[in-house]
């Protein structure tokens, strides 16, 4: 730990399990260089982040299914976290993923307070998309502006913005060489536990992927393009979701024939087993991802990727270095890419050199530098 390094307060909107998982991340890698806090709402009662971190909870009821108590409380949380701030000492006040948390922001900026943004991804796309489906579309993609609206304000309103990758801060319509823009804040993989296990060499035709399974993610299209490859490649999906018994039903032939597995939900610590059972990963990435995690422990497991040029994305998966981009999402396309892939005589090369930029990049050690240049860029800015 930096003695010379301020203390942060790390301030969430109420947490997912993938939200936690990111969060968790973060907050070991803050916590290795200086003292560390989190603020948030309803975080899982087993999650593993109680006992290793400093935690004030402001509340553990749910955020509703209607928009309008979903608002109320929104505003409610806020003004909660207001109160929470004035009483903290840290110097730095860290806005993880709550990026249209604009009044604790202006709080902490009116006491004196270095005030970071760090969105996990296009939070107001994500709201859209989800509203859509609940209401009209005029409606939806109304009150998405509004969240758009108080996000610009509070980058505007923060001493910095940190983004997972250069190109995520282009998408959220930042300039990575700006002042007060921090591009490269990207979280780290566990190098030591999500490594090569089986030699790529030695790995069957088999491609997948490994998340949740619901719409957003795709996964009607994966299903067609499981039954598109040819019969000496197998496609795995890893995961469960609401799309879960349509898959098993749609896929049905396919899955008696064994050219498709469903795996359903593993563990965490099963994943790289996962991981390593493939020889590609397919992963069509929706725009309101930052930077997906199961890409970096895929690279980490010599695994290329095979995924949309979204956000963060292309910033890694450098096509034809580390993995490859995908340019067409129609089933059809996704297929006919995925066995021309399969077919390339340097893929091994490939999966060697995504497990080496993994290393380099990536591990726990170089996050810890990334976010030590950080904090010190940042209260520099703050106080000059």
């Amino acid at each position: 730990m930096d003695d010379s390094l301020p203390g942060v307060c790390v301030v969430t909107h109420p947490l997912s399990a993938a939200g936690e998982n990111a969060t968790r991340s973060l907050l070991d890698i803050l916590s290795a260089i200086t003292t560390v806090t989190l603020v948030t709402a309803d975080l899982p009662a087993d999650s593993e982040i109680r006992g290793r971190h400093e935690l004030v909870e402001l509340t553990r009821e749910g955020v509703g299914d209607s928009v309008p108590v979903a608002a109320a409380r929104f505003v409610l949380n806020q003004l909660r976290m207001c109160r929470v701030l004035l009483g903290r000492d840290e110097p730095v006040v860290l806005f993880y993923g709550a990026t249209a948390y604009l009044l604790p922001m202006v709080v902490a900026r009116l006491v004196g307070k270095t005030v970071l943004v760090e969105p996990r991804g296009d939070v107001p796309l994500t709201l859209r998309l989800d509203w859509e489906r609940r209401m009209p579309a005029p409606l939806a993609r109304f009150l998405a502006g509004l969240v758009r609206a108080l996000e610009r304000t509070g980058f505007a309103v923060a001493d910095g913005v940190v983004t997972y990758t250069p190109n995520m801060a282009r998408q959220l319509g930042l300039d990575p060489e700006a002042p007060g823009v921090y591009p490269d804040g990207a979280r780290y993989v566990r190098t030591e536990t999500f490594t090569v296990e089986t030699p790529y060499a030695e790995r069957p035709n088999r491609v997948g992927f490994l998340g949740r399974l619901a719409e957003e993610k795709g996964i009607r299209d994966l299903a067609a393009v499981a039954k598109r490859l040819p019969e000496d490649v197998t496609f795995t999906f890893v995961g469960d979701g609401p799309l879960a018994d349509w898959l098993r039903e749609e896929l049905a032939d396919e899955i008696a024939a064994g050219r498709v597995e469903l795996r359903g939900w593993v563990d965490h610590d099963e994943v790289p087993a996962e991981l390593n059972r493939l020889r590609l990963l397919v992963m069509p990435s929706s725009p309101t991802e930052g930077l997906p995690t199961t890409i970096l422990e895929a690279m980490a497991c010599g695994t290329p990727a095979f995924a949309t040029p979204v956000s963060g994305v292309p910033d890694v998966v450098r096509d034809g270095q580390f993995g490859f981009l995908m340019e067409e999402t129609a089933p059809d396309a996704i297929a006919a890419e995925v066995v021309r892939l399969l077919a390339e005589e340097d893929l091994e090369g490939v999966s060697a050199n995504a497990r080496g930029f993994l290393e380099r990049q990536f591990s726990f050690e170089a996050a810890t530098d990334r976010y030590t240049a950080i904090l010190r860029a940042a209260g520099t800015r703050a106080n000059a």
